[in-house]
């Protein structure tokens, strides 16, 4: 008997809502009814891009090929942490982190005021990243997984990006760059570090290189300029690209200075010229 009055009256509740306020009662059944909203589609990876095969991701099954003992040996990683110049209170971000073979001596370099982007799409490698970091009792490095797509940094904030031997294996290189882009402060650079293409003696897969050629085909045309170049590695060109809609850097400024000096001698040059040849005549 209880049963059927708690109905009658759940019954004689719903009706009374639906008379006093139809659009509430409305309201509620849109939302019971409304699906989830759907994730934005990924576009299928292409097997080229600009005429250049995209290299398939390393797996987190070979990270310890990436701490290996004599990785320093091969490629002057020391080196190349001196060539990005990083300064106290920067935020940088290591993008396809792996399991932080960069990541951790960044962290270091850009002390507790800064930090340190993480970026990888295997959170396997983000993992073993973590327990690396904990082991060396770094709390300024951020693990973040990202998809194909987006590496999900925030906007307008990164000092530096450092792409080391992972630019070449990006499947959406279009949707990466603009994002990398965005997350780039006016000021901000990307270091990309890529195994010559140009050295057959560089033991590693053509599909793993990249040419200076290629680069260059690739990045100014998705809105980067470059900004530098580092050429004392054994193995890896290090190229360094600023947003296109930047002002000119220092390096820049010196380069524009220089000409104008030139062109002023060369004025000057002509000058002399004329009056010696008026005094001739």
């Amino acid at each position: 008997m209880r049963q059927f009055f708690a109905l009658g009256l759940m019954a004689f509740v719903t009706s009374w809502m639906a008379a006093a306020s139809p659009g509430l009662l409305l309201a509620q059944e849109a939302a019971v009814q409304q699906p989830p909203a759907a994730k934005p589609k990924i576009p299928p990876a292409p097997k080229k891009y600009k005429g250049r095969e995209i290299a398939p991701t390393m797996s987190y099954g070979g990270a310890n090929w990436l701490i290996r003992d004599n990785r320093e040996q091969e490629e002057h990683c020391e080196t190349l942490l001196k060539a990005l110049e990083l300064q106290p209170g920067q935020v940088i971000c290591d993008m396809g982190c792996g399991n932080g073979y960069y990541t951790l001596p960044m962290a270091k370099l850009v002390g507790k005021t800064g930090r340190v982007l993480a970026v990888d799409i295997q959170p396997e490698m983000l993992h073993l990243l973590d327990l690396r970091a904990k082991n060396e009792q770094l709390e300024n490095i951020e693990p973040i997984q990202s998809t194909v797509v987006d590496p999900k940094l925030p906007e307008g904030e990164v000092d530096l990006i450092l792409l080391v031997d992972v630019y070449h294996e990006f499947s959406h290189p279009e949707p990466m760059l603009a994002a990398m882009r965005k997350a780039l402060k006016t000021t901000g650079r990307i270091a990309l570090v890529e195994f010559r293409l140009e050295d057959p003696t560089v033991p590693i897969l053509l599909v793993h290189k990249m040419s200076k050629e290629q680069i260059m085909k690739e990045f100014p045309p998705n809105g980067f300029k470059l900004v530098g170049e580092f050429e004392k590695l054994p193995w890896q060109h290090v190229m360094f690209f600023g947003r296109d809609d930047a002002g000119p850097t220092e390096d820049e400024a010196g380069d524009d200075s220089t000409s104008q000096k030139r062109m002023r001698t060369k004025q000057s040059g002509r000058k002399s010229r004329a009056k010696r040849e008026k005094a001739v005549d």
